[in-house]
């Protein structure tokens, strides 16, 4: 395990890459199809003790926040890191461990490298404008850095109720972080 603190690499109204993942439900899902105004995209993963953390947080999330689509992102090696597979992700939401909107696989790692992220847990919180999503947060999740912490502030769902209130949102952007991202080697 190499942990990592998130490098942000887009400010603030940037807009982000749109994509077209395969997802854990079989079906390929685009992020301009997202049909609510606000969107976290979590580069995530299965083995990552500091990803597997966040689970329930993100569960959460998708599970109280209607106007929010929670996508979990899984871009490593699963060749390397075979519970990052796909049909370990299938077998994660399957078992309830994962429970987000939609848990989706980079398998091509064209998105991990798009969106610049480098460690699992990555979030980017973005918001429906003109429609394309712009970011509108990328930061820590919570204040728990170790996987072991338990979590007293949620700066994710300050961020989301700041832009469900028609506010900015005024936190920094402080690194996430996590587990390196785990490159296919070429």
């Amino acid at each position: 395990m190499v942990a990592k603190d998130s490098a942000p690499y887009f400010g603030d109204g940037d807009p982000l890459p749109p994509f077209e993942l395969l997802g854990t439900d079989g079906q390929r899902h685009a992020l301009l199809d997202v049909d609510t105004e606000l969107a976290l995209l979590v580069f995530t993963c299965n083995h990552c003790p500091y990803a597997k953390a966040k689970h329930p947080l993100l569960n959460r999330i998708a599970d109280d926040y209607d106007e929010v689509t929670v996508i979990g992102i899984n871009p490593n090696d699963a060749e390397e890191y075979p519970d990052d597979s796909y049909e370990r992700m299938v077998e994660e939401v399957a078992d309830g461990i994962i429970d987000y909107d939609l848990y989706l696989r980079d398998e091509s790692q064209d998105v991990v490298r798009a969106y610049q992220a480098v460690c699992t847990p990555d979030p980017f919180l973005a918001e429906r404008v003109d429609g394309r999503f712009v970011l509108r947060y990328q930061g820590r999740l919570d204040d728990a850095l170790d996987p072991d912490e338990e979590a007293t502030e949620f700066y994710i769902e300050q961020a989301i109720d700041a832009l469900l209130g028609g506010e900015s949102v005024d936190l920094p952007w402080d690194p996430s972080r996590g587990c390196s991202i785990k490159w296919i080697e070429s």
